[in-house]
């Protein structure tokens, strides 16, 4: 972490989210897909959902009573380990603040969360083209072990 990076996260608080923050995180969730149309009832249906589950965790990174980054994480259980896996879904951190120590932040509170819930693993995807956010996993201590293999039941 640079000098720039231990100043950002030195101001940086990592907190549950609440309901009260679902208008505030679309825009972030827009950054992360951004050709993507956000079907917004959807998304705040999914959100009511992940905060009464006790299978998945959201949180988020504040600066200030500003939102900067999002993390969503959900534990799924996996017969071949015979335990569970956190699985970390989504994260995102604000295109101006990047490099700043919030992923890493972020990153470092789903491990926590995972942990604690007693998971085996730490697991996420990454499209094939997001060449520097795969960079950016690897640099925290994933590993390439697998393709991701999709198919759309509409």
């Amino acid at each position: 972490m640079t000098t720039d990076d231990t100043r950002a996260a030195a101001g940086l608080r990592i907190r549950a989210m609440t309901w009260a923050d679902f208008d505030e995180i679309l825009p972030l969730l827009r950054q992360l897909w951004p050709a993507r149309p956000l079907d917004v009832p959807a998304a705040r249906a999914i959100f009511e959902q992940g905060l009464a589950s006790d299978r998945r965790a959201y949180f988020c990174a504040c600066q200030g009573d500003k939102i900067v980054g999002v993390g969503t994480l959900i534990v799924r259980d996996c017969l071949w380990l015979q335990g569970d896996i956190g699985y970390l879904c989504d994260l995102v951190v604000d295109e101006t603040q990047r490099g700043r120590g919030i992923g890493t932040a972020l990153v470092e509170k789903a491990a926590e969360i995972a942990k604690a819930r007693g998971c085996l693993r730490l697991e996420l995807d990454s499209g094939f083209h997001r060449s520097e956010a795969h960079r950016f996993y690897e640099h925290r201590g994933f590993e390439k072990r697998a393709f991701l293999f999709s198919r759309v039941l509409t």
